[in-house]
This record gives structure tokens, C-alpha cells and sequence, in this order.
């Protein structure tokens, strides 16, 4: 392939949710940096994760002459901000605010430990402002003498820079989803790589097409909307960079090659590795191009080929990490998996009544259309000022209500629940008489992340022992790329949720992904049982459930394994417990 790093010039490019939604999260970052009014701050904040699970294409939607529906917790003048951003990529109030900052610096609030006030600090005392200015005044010792700093800060600063630096960009799955589909569509391709295997982030894409017209399928690809940047191009092959940076390669081959380049192109390295091993063991040649003995080609149209050629079934894409997939093929006990066809229902989702942006109503019928059978309404519990959490009082009024809209027979149940906080000491945050009414209770650690391990483990179990937990919410309390998850032993939840019968849940919202893949085998080993829920804030985040069942997949787990695949009456008896 031709080396080449061709800038291309031509209009201006789509833009994606995922953009305005970055621009919104860069604005809060830079007004948190000013010291700004925080309820400004948490209206850009809101308004980033709003446009992030909204359902349609903003951009799309005004190219057409559409106005722009109502959002909840979008105001007139965001709303002028996202049609502004949709027709030019940016927006006043951003180019504005970057002027009064050096170029990077909303990079130093990814680092753990650094919130808005040490890094104007740190930038008005030292002219901090970039990741690499930073490694370079703590490697200095610059930095511990400052106030609020000290040798054990400056000493975790290097080594986060440090990680940060050799660490290439990442982009999450369903911002990576925005804009790998279009273009996926445009090109008449498929999406490889680790994209395919549902992996949490992915780093490029990988797109593939069969074709016995290569040259034409390379053109077209160069010439794509969001290409800024061609880094390479050759007669089957070329590279470029889109315009929200995420790198992507293109491979095109003869229809007859196409299984067995979707699975070299799929991986993972590791897996393909093994996968040609045994090839070699039966006298095989594998590679992109088919299966081959000697100078024949005996397989690889299909990827089911290219399997039974090393006398396997066929692997799900999720699975091929080489973290035991083979030996189960091999020995005929790969799991069933689940499928997002076999959700009967979501089990954690909040409305207006606390933190959500829909009401009751609009919630469950969102549901109800996306063809779930049942929903449990889990709005916070007190404890959470600021998402308005529920008093006793105030759930009780709501479970009232949802008596009345399941006896107006909505098409789908309603299961009354909350998201009760888990305080320091173990105990919740609504008394047993108000959670002994409800059909689900979730409990979820909110505060205090920085316990212990051992306080924080404490804590999760004395909790699990009340007997109306019903489901341990987003158990390690991560989110991707931004908070660390708590530390936590979780064998030992593991052993709990098994001997309480509670449910761990997976939560599917993109940002956590919380249980990871390896938490979900090590609950599936022991018989836990799990809970693939959205914590949905608005009608689009049922449509979460998507990533919720990447990740179930990727952690092996079959429909058995799943709590919310039961029809509803067997799903209240486990509830019951």
C-alpha cells in the first residue's frame, strides 16, 4: 500500500450527536476551569448527556427543515446552540472560551485527582497546561510545594501523565457506533475489528467490503464526507482519519476471500494466532485471503468455513479474545449466547419524579414500543439531593400512580421499584416498611468511592443482606475512561449475591458498561444471576440495551443467565426470592 498523508478539502463534513455533545461537555469544562455559576456548568453537562442518548439525528433531522422537538432539559438557548453547531461544527460560546485558555487543557480534568480548581492552580502558578507540561513540572517537583498538592500527588500525577501519554486514543462503542454505521452504509460494509468483538472503546475502524471492483470501492471511500485526512492508499487498501479524529482502514477483497478476511480483520491478534496454529497442526495455511493446502483454497468464503477447517464451530465474534473460547469449541460447550431478542424487560429506569427527563408516562410507553414486556420505574432515593431523590412519602404517591396506569392496562407492566443509596455504613436509604411495598429494589453505591477496599467491600455486603435488595446497581461503580472503578473484592459480592439471591446488574449505558466482561463470567461460574438494565433518564435510553448485550455476550453469558429474560411471572417469583 502506498504511504501517503493526503489532507483532503471538501464541505463540511456531517455532524454527529457525539459532536454537539462534546462541545457541550468541552464548554462545562472550560466554565468549570472560569469558576463559573455551577448550575450553568451542570446545564452543559445535562445537555451533553441528553443529546448523547437521544434516538435521532439531530443534524440530520434540521438538514431537513425539521425543527427540533422539545428535549427535556434542553432550553431555547442550548437549543440554538445545538442548530448552530449542527450547521457549522462549533459553536460562539466555545470559540470563545478556548481563547481564554491554552489549547488542551480540559485533558488535565481526565487525570485522576484533578478537579477544575488544581488545574487553574496549577495553570495560573507553573502555566500548566497541556498533559505533557504537566509530566514534565512533576517530574520537576514543581508541583508539591504548591497548596492542595503534594510529594504523593505529584508522584500519581507523573505516573497518570505518564499512562495518558502511551496510551492512544480511544473512542467509546456508541459514539464510535455514530460514526461507524453511516459510513458503513455508504460503503457497503462491514464493520470489523474490535468494534465487531462489542469491545468497550475502539481505537479505529475497520471497514470491509467484497468487491471484485477494488479501485472503485477505494475512490469512494476516500471521497467520503467525514474524511479529512487520507494517510494511505493503495489498489485494495487505504486509511484515513475522520473529521471527529477516529482513524479508519478499509480492506476490499474477492467475494471468495470474504469470510476468511472478516475473521483475520476481526480478531482478536491472540485469537487469530491460535486459530492458525491449529491450521498449521492439520498442514492449513490461514490467512486473509482463505484456507489453504498447499496452493489450493479450500475454505474461507464463509467465516463458518474457515472454523470447520480447523474442526471447530463457529465462534461468536465476542468471544474471540483467546481467553478459552477454543478449548470450548473444541470440546462442543460454547455457550448459547444471549441475544438483545431475548430481554423481556428493564429493570432500572428513573422519570421526572427524580433525576429523569421524562415522566412516568412517557418512560413506560418508550418501553412498551421498543417491544419489552415489562419495565420497573427505579427513580433515587432521598439521599441524592441533587437528582431530587424520593422520600417515603413521595414513593409512595408514585407506586400509587403506577397502580393506576397498570390498571388502565398500558400493553406492558409496570413494576414499581427505586434505586435506593447505599450509605457509608452499609444500611439504605429508605426505611424496610417503604421498600417492602416495591417489586424491584436496586441498591447502588453513589458516594464515597474512595473507601477502602475492605470498608467498601463491607459496606456492599451489609447491604446485600437486607432482604429487599432485589439487584446490586452498576457494582463497581465505574465509567469508562473517566472514574476508576471503587475498590472493591468482588468475589466476595459474587459469594454474597449468591447466597442472598441477588442480582448483579450489568448496567448497559454506555458510559459504564458496569459489570466488565470478566465480572460477568466470574457471577456466571458462580450462578449468580444478571440484570441487563439501561438506567434510562429518557425514552432513547432503552435503546441502550444493545451495548448492555455486547458486553453480556463478551462475558459469556446465555439467556439463562439473564434475569430480565423471564416472562414476568417467574420474574416476580425471583424477585420474591
Amino acid at each position: 500500500m502506498q504511504a501517503m498523508a493526503t489532507r483532503v478539502s471538501r464541505a463540511k463534513a456531517p455532524v454527529h450527536n457525539a459532536d454537539i455533545a462534546r462541545i457541550f461537555d468541552e464548554i462545562a469544562d472550560l466554565l468549570e476551569l472560569e469558576g463559573a455559576n455551577t448550575f450553568r456548568t451542570r446545564a452543559y453537562r445535562n445537555a451533553a448527556r441528553v443529546v448523547g442518548e437521544l434516538g435521532y439525528d439531530v443534524a440530520a433531522r434540521l438538514a431537513t427543515g425539521e425543527e427540533l422537538p422539545k428535549i427535556a432539559g434542553i432550553g431555547a438557548d442550548l437549543a440554538g446552540k445545538m442548530r448552530e453547531i449542527a450547521a457549522s461544527g462549533t459553536c460562539a460560546a466555545l470559540e470563545e472560551l478556548r481563547h481564554r485558555f491554552p489549547p488542551g487543557i480540559t485533558e488535565l480534568l481526565r487525570l485522576p485527582g484533578l478537579g477544575p480548581k488544581r488545574v487553574a492552580a496549577l495553570h495560573d502558578s507553573l502555566n500548566v497546561g497541556t498533559l505533557a507540561q504537566l509530566g514534565r513540572a512533576a517530574r520537576e517537583g514543581r508541583l508539591h510545594e504548591l497548596p492542595g498538592f503534594g510529594a504523593k500527588t505529584e508522584r500519581r500525577l507523573a505516573e497518570a501523565v505518564a499512562a495518558k501519554l502511551s496510551k492512544a486514543r480511544r473512542f467509546k462503542l456508541a459514539a464510535a457506533t455514530q460514526y461507524a454505521e453511516p459510513f458503513a452504509a455508504y460503503l457497503g460494509a462491514t464493520v470489523a475489528g474490535s468494534y465487531r468483538r462489542m469491545r468497550e472503546t475502539v481505537g479505529d475502524l475497520d471497514f470491509l467490503v467484497a468487491s471484485a471492483s477494488p479501485n472503485e470501492v477505494v475512490e469512494r471511500f476516500a471521497a467520503y464526507p467525514e474524511v479529512t485526512q487520507v494517510t494511505a492508499r493503495g489498489t485494495t487498501r487505504a486509511a484515513a482519519i475522520l473529521a471527529s479524529g477516529i482513524p479508519c482502514d478499509l480492506r476490499v477483497v474477492p467475494p471468495e476471500s470474504f469470510g476468511a478476511a472478516l475473521h483475520y480483520f476481526t480478531g482478536s491478534k491472540a485469537h487469530n494466532i491460535a486459530i492458525r496454529k491449529l491450521g498449521l497442526a492439520r498442514g492449513l495455511k490461514i490467512n486473509e485471503y482463505g484456507v489453504y493446502r498447499g496452493r489450493r483454497r479450500i475454505a474461507g468464503e464463509t467465516e463458518e468455513s474457515v472454523y470447520a477447517a480447523v474442526g471447530l464451530p463457529y465462534i461468536e465474534p465476542e468471544l474471540r479474545e483467546d481467553e478459552g473460547e477454543i478449548q470450548a469449541a473444541a470440546k462442543g460447550e460454547l455457550p448459547r449466547l444471549v441475544t438483545l431478542a431475548d430481554l423481556k424487560g428493564d429493570l432500572h429506569a428513573h422519570t421526572t419524579a427524580s433525576d429523569g427527563r421524562a415522566s412516568l408516562e412517557e418512560m413506560v410507553e418508550a418501553a412498551r414500543l421498543r417491544g419489552l414486556r415489562y419495565v420497573a420505574i427505579t427513580d433515587h432515593s432521598r439521599r441524592l439531593a441533587m437528582t431530587h431523590g424520593l422520600d417515603p412519602a413521595r414513593l409512595a404517591r408514585q407506586c400509587a400512580a403506577i397502580d393506576a396506569l397498570n390498571a388502565r392496562r398500558p400493553g406492558i407492566a409496570v413494576l414499581k421499584g427505586t434505586e435506593v443509596d447505599i450509605l457509608e455504613d452499609g444500611s439504605l436509604d429508605l426505611p424496610d416498611a417503604a421498600l417492602e411495598r416495591l417489586d424491584v429494589v436496586v441498591a447502588a453505591v453513589h458516594s464515597r468511592f474512595d473507601l477502602p477496599r475492605e470498608r467498601q467491600t463491607a459496606r456492599i455486603l451489609a447491604a446485600m443482606d437486607n432482604p429487599n435488595v432485589c439487584i446490586l446497581a452498576h457494582p463497581t461503580g465505574r465509567l469508562i475512561e473517566e472514574r476508576e472503578a471503587y475498590d472493591v473484592d468482588m468475589q466476595a459480592i459474587v459469594r454474597k449475591a449468591l447466597s442472598r439471591g441477588v442480582a448483579l446488574e450489568l448496567n448497559a449505558h454506555p458510559d459504564r458498561l458496569d459489570l466488565t466482561d470478566a465480572h460477568c463470567r466470574m457471577a456466571r461460574e458462580a450462578g449468580v444471576r444478571i440484570a441487563i438494565s439501561t438506567d434510562a433518564h429518557a425514552t432513547d435510553g432503552f435503546g441502550d440495551l444493545r451495548y448492555g448485550v455486547g458486553q453480556a455476550r463478551r462475558g459469556w453469558l446465555e439467556k439463562s443467565d439473564v434475569l430480565n429474560t423471564r416472562p414476568l411471572a417467574e420474574l416476580k417469583r425471583l424477585l420474591a426470592k
